[in-house]
């Protein structure tokens, strides 16, 4: 795998993401079976960054998207000792993890035409976590920023060193952080940062193991007052308003769950009301009419002088 890591690299074999995950079978699994087809090749890389507690906390039964097109690695089983996908067990914890690209070591090759009977269960259309920790928790953000600015989300911590918010002492919350590619693009006037923050942090804290248990068509609320997320929730994705989650539980402690955004929850342009364009029409009435009354004074004024 290493070698066709690295031919990967140079070419196109392995498309660009922003986040990877990938299940590498080892060099006995290639003596034995050969060299892969490129489609059984892209069946072992997910576009997806999933540390080892990531993937325990996902019920049998659970999707993962791959880079074949249309086929998905599935959870097979999950129990503190052992974690498999597509029928094979992973070994151990990752072999590399830099916050971007995971890499885990599996024995044998992953089988897309593995099924697995059942579906999810554990589905519970609530939101477990919004309740306070006790007193003797740390409330820093000094931690999870560290982490974040180790992985690229450097715009995300750097609003939590900010202190942008103040937030009720021992309160969890869940931070929704887009990668600092994504969040550059929004940053104009010092005074928008606040209103950019607020909206990505949800007054709840919520693991990735209650996310993937929520009913699709959940909606959070967020410190920003009127803003709210819409969950999608399906087999193979997890989306926020559109915005797909692609690196779960980029940092996590008693009270601050953090997973990583594929892009930014962005505010909604106001459309125009019925009333708007009622009024809109009056004003352009009344304009026609001022028009008109000026026009009648300045011929009264023209004929005044003739007379």
């Amino acid at each position: 795998m290493a070698l066709i890591l690295e031919f990967g690299s140079q070419t196109d074999l392995i498309p660009p993401s922003q986040s990877l995950t990938i299940f590498s079978p080892s060099d006995t699994a290639f003596s034995l079976s050969g060299q892969p087809s490129l489609d059984l090749l892209h069946f072992h890389f997910t576009p997806r960054s999933f540390s080892l507690n990531s993937l325990k906390s996902l019920p049998p039964g659970y999707q993962i998207p791959t880079l074949f097109s249309n086929h998905s690695l599935v959870i097979s089983s999950n129990a503190d000792s052992q974690t498999s996908v597509n029928g094979v067990k992973i070994n151990g914890s990752a072999l590399y993890d830099d916050g971007f690209l995971v890499i885990f070591g599996v024995d044998n090759f992953l089988d897309p035409d593995f099924t697995v009977s059942g579906s999810i269960n554990g589905s519970t259309g609530g939101i477990r976590g919004c309740y306070v920790t006790s007193g003797d928790d740390d409330c820093s953000f000094e931690e999870a920023s560290g982490v974040l600015k180790s992985r690229g989300y450097s715009v995300m911590a750097s609003f939590l060193d900010l202190q942008l918010a103040k937030f009720k002492d021992h309160t969890r919350l869940t931070i929704l952080a887009p990668v600092d590619e994504v969040l550059k693009g929004f940053m104009g006037d010092f005074s928008d940062y606040r209103s950019i923050f607020l909206r990505h942090v949800v007054p709840c804290k919520i693991s990735w193991r209650d996310l993937v248990s929520l009913d699709d068509g959940v909606v959070l609320p967020t410190y920003l007052r009127g803003f709210k997320i819409n969950v999608t929730v399906s087999s193979t994705f997890l989306m926020f308003n559109g915005v797909q989650v692609i690196v779960p539980e980029i940092y996590s402690n008693s009270w601050l769950t953090v997973h990583g955004l594929g892009g930014s929850l962005v505010m909604q342009e106001p459309t125009a009301t019925a009333s708007n364009a009622e009024k809109i029409v009056v004003d352009f009435k009344a304009i026609k009419v001022l028009i008109a009354f000026s026009f009648l004074l300045l011929c009264t004024s023209q004929l005044n002088s003739i007379l």
